[in-house]
């Protein structure tokens, strides 16, 4: 479709401070990044509620950034920004009059419901885009916003279903995440890391279990080595289970690697290890894939099987299966494509061509 002359308005609660800030929410980034990269006469601008802390607008990568600093304070501070966002919204729509492409809500939640309104005030095209958690029980935002099925975008087939799950009302659309292939170290390493993780250190994640299945591992197989990136609550708590197993020598708790860092680690793994107990669709389990290293999870976001992704059952199937991969001298290590990015741009693009 033609974007000559057209904006697209994307409604997020966070977005990076500077084309530097790799670590804040990869997907999405890298998602408006490659739109505006593959459709440069498209006018994006991006409204972030909460993140980041400044309230003056700035350009990433071409893209027109408009901050509001919420901070995530209460709901009185909350209200004060929706309202200096409706105030934004109202100026950029009218001032594009008919050359509003549309609305993109990041997440079924407060960038949903005043782009609901804004959209039916001004009677331009609005999608949310499932992400996560927000298909989960209890999403304070459903019964607000009430959305439809058909301005729905699933993140994975395991969130379309949740939410229909919850909310009998199945996403219209399932686009997943892609990821960037020339993004990736293009020198081969050798694989000398046995299994990584990488992501926020919060219960969600479970990396207890990670520790457990090293642990296990250990007790049998001398000088395994395991890496852990990321940062977050649950750090202290990992670094004192890690002590207790007498793992200070098999498992390292690195903090927040920027992403090209992430990615070269796992060109360096044999295992990609992501027990998270829910998981929408990690990008980081396409990006290992892609790496070459295995995955196994608990989680298996689409209904068709990835090549080298492992979805175990249980605990002891997680240790069974790590062990029985590390142990296999004939695995395989070639790079897995689930999705490309270009493929999901074009994908949401096509929504609002209809």
């Amino acid at each position: 479709m033609s974007t000559a002359n057209k904006t697209l308005i994307i409604l997020s609660p966070g977005f990076p401070a500077n084309e530097a800030d790799s670590t804040c929410l990869p997907f999405p980034q890298l998602f408006v990044r490659t739109l505006k990269k593959d459709n440069p006469s498209l006018d994006i601008i991006v409204l972030a509620f909460q993140y980041p802390f400044v309230a003056s607008a700035y350009k990433w990568h071409g893209v027109h950034v408009i901050p509001f600093n919420g901070r995530n304070k209460g709901m009185i501070n909350r209200l004060l920004v929706w309202r200096k966002v409706w105030r934004k919204l109202k100026t950029i729509i009218k001032g594009n009059e008919n050359n509003i492409l549309g609305i993109l809500n990041f997440w079924l939640g407060e960038c949903a419901l005043i782009g609901k309104y804004a959209a039916k005030k001004y009677q331009v095209k609005n999608l949310t885009w499932l992400l996560g958690q927000d298909a989960r029980k209890n999403n304070r935002y459903f019964n607000r916003i009430k959305p439809s099925s058909s301005l729905l975008i699933a993140l994975s087939d395991f969130i379309a279903a949740e939410f229909y799950k919850n909310y009998k009302i199945r996403p219209a659309h399932i686009i997943p995440p892609g990821i960037d292939t020339g993004s990736f170290p293009s020198d081969a390493n050798s694989r000398d890391i046995d299994i990584m993780g990488a992501g926020s250190l919060i219960a969600l994640k479970q990396y207890d279990i990670f520790v457990k299945v090293v642990a296990e591992l250990a007790r049998n197989k001398s000088g395994i080595k395991a890496f852990i990136c990321g940062k977050g609550p649950e750090k202290e708590r990992l670094q004192q289970l890690i002590d207790d197993n007498n793992l200070s020598q098999q498992i390292i708790l690195y903090g927040e690697f920027d992403h090209f860092s992430v990615l070269n680690l796992m060109k360096r793994s044999v295992i990609f290890l992501h027990p998270s107990s829910y998981e929408g669709f990690a990008t980081v389990i396409s990006e290992a894939l892609y790496s070459g290293a295995l995955v196994v999870s608990f989680c298996k976001p689409m209904n068709t099987q990835f090549k080298n992704h492992h979805v175990v059952a249980s605990e002891t199937e997680m240790i069974e299966t790590v062990s029985k991969i590390l142990n296999d001298t004939n695995r395989d290590h070639d790079p897995v494509i689930t999705y490309p990015i270009e493929e999901t741009c074009r994908k949401v693009l096509l929504l609002y061509e209809s």
